[in-house]
């Protein structure tokens, strides 16, 4: 069998953690901060873990980890 390829989207958006987790950044922190409050973009600092719905579609594009 050929060697699959990772997607290239995935790859630089995604990171799996060493029990098999996807992390990725938070959703809506792009722009339109003015109009979120102070709770909720302190709550999206930093990274997240997928849910397991979610994380099982990434797992399919990063076949290696």
């Amino acid at each position: 069998m050929p060697k699959l390829k990772t997607k290239s989207g995935a790859k630089k958006r995604f990171k799996l953690t060493a029990s098999g987790k996807v992390r990725s950044g938070q959703a809506g922190k792009q722009h339109g901060m003015i109009k979120r409050s102070n709770k909720t973009l302190r709550n999206q600092r930093g990274t997240t873990i997928l849910c397991d719905a979610d994380a099982r579609i990434v797992k399919k594009f990063m076949p290696y980890g």
